[in-house]
């Protein structure tokens, strides 16, 4: 078989199944004999925060309203519509501001919740393909986050753009020559879904230095599409949730910069296959507030539906990917080594060689394991 049969005519080698447990040897998630417990902690956190926080918020809300109505600062009008919203459980200033679209918040997060495992690529699928490895996917997303850059595309772009290589690496056989093919043609499909102005297919072709056609990258987009049977729009990004956990400290620059940049850390690191969007962002904020000396409090678990437990895991492997020698010489570490992200690479890498043996010790201790001092 050849290499362009390999990229073109190989039928898919398994079917999508969305009921699977992604990570049976506990990579990412914590071991099966914890779960319930954590379950039953986050219900009980949820809970409590909606009584003592959610709940005297709005009360507190509705008194200051009926105190500007009785100054005639807020018309009768105004406070009614504000009050049936507080009863839904909604924030009138976020309702007032359409771009949040927070009357349907709820209803869009539980559809993403739904949608995320329908869009995981398999964590394994690297074991049937024959002529590349994890270490040159790792190479292509270094090269896609170049371009990324240097176009100055969405953030969302580049997520979607992974997550449509991993998918189709998960169905199809790749000869390694295609390898870069498949990047392109998924980054050159993903500027359709997300940029305003999209790169046009000559800028794709002009991106690998004329390596590919624009024929070629037209006929690779069929073929992935087809292949991924156009769901593309089903994926949502770790930004999404990100958002949403970030309300929990209203929005702290600081978190939230270094939060991004532990999310793109995961992108070069085949690991993370094994979690969902939505933890990835829980993740990559829990890392985060650790490194500024600060918890993960019930407001992160009320927003984000992940205990410290269930994240520790997956912070821990971005400890690992932090500390590795060769990590300075990627470009993900070099994007947010300038001070448009306030130099988070240099300050995370440094605070992950100075603490992460005190925090893996602490996550086995956590777990009833030992750890092992000479790691």
């Amino acid at each position: 078989m050849n290499s362009n049969e390999k990229f073109d005519d190989q039928a898919d080698v398994f079917a999508e199944e969305v009921e699977v447990n992604f990570d049976p040897e506990c990579i990412i998630h914590i071991r099966p004999e914890f779960v319930d417990a954590a379950e039953h902690k986050k219900a009980h956190i949820i809970r409590k925060y909606d009584e003592t926080v959610i709940r005297p918020q709005a009360e507190e809300a509705r008194q200051q309203r009926q105190a500007l109505l009785l100054n005639g600062q807020i018309s009768q009008e105004t406070a009614a519509l504000d009050d049936e919203l507080a009863l839904m459980g909604l924030d009138p200033d976020e309702v007032r501001d359409t771009t949040m679209v927070a009357e349907y918040s709820e209803e869009i997060f539980a559809y993403m919740s739904e949608c995320e495992m329908s869009t995981m690529a398999k964590p394994n699928y690297m074991d049937f393909q024959t002529e590349i490895q994890w270490y040159m996917r790792q190479t292509l997303v270094d090269w896609l986050l170049q371009v990324h850059v240097r176009y100055h595309m969405l953030p969302e772009t580049l997520w979607i753009a992974v997550n449509i290589i991993d998918r189709f690496l998960s169905m199809r056989v790749v000869a390694l020559q295609k390898l870069q093919l498949v990047g392109v043609t998924s980054m050159f499909i993903a500027a359709k879904y997300e940029e305003i102005l999209a790169p046009s297919v000559e800028e794709f072709v002009f991106m690998t230095e004329n390596g590919y056609s624009k024929e070629e990258i037209l006929k690779g987009e069929r073929i992935i599409l087809s292949t991924l049977d156009f769901n593309i729009s089903k994926y949502c990004t770790p930004y999404s949730w990100l958002r949403r956990i970030s309300k929990a400290d209203d929005y702290d620059i600081h978190s939230r910069t270094l939060a991004k940049f532990l999310m793109e850390v995961t992108l070069t690191d085949h690991r993370f296959l094994r979690a969902k969007p939505s933890m990835i962002a829980a993740m990559s904020m829990l890392l985060a507030k650790k490194m500024l000396g600060l918890e993960w409090n019930d407001a992160f678990v009320y927003y984000s539906k992940f205990t410290e437990q269930e994240l520790v895991p997956g912070a821990n492997l971005m400890l690992e990917k932090l500390i590795d020698p060769s990590f300075e010489e990627q470009f993900v570490c070099k994007k947010y080594s300038n001070r448009k992200f306030l130099k988070a690479s240099i300050y995370a890498r440094e605070w992950a060689l100075q603490n992460h043996r005190s925090v893996a010790a602490a996550a086995a201790a956590e777990a009833g394991e030992e750890y092992d001092t000479s790691v």
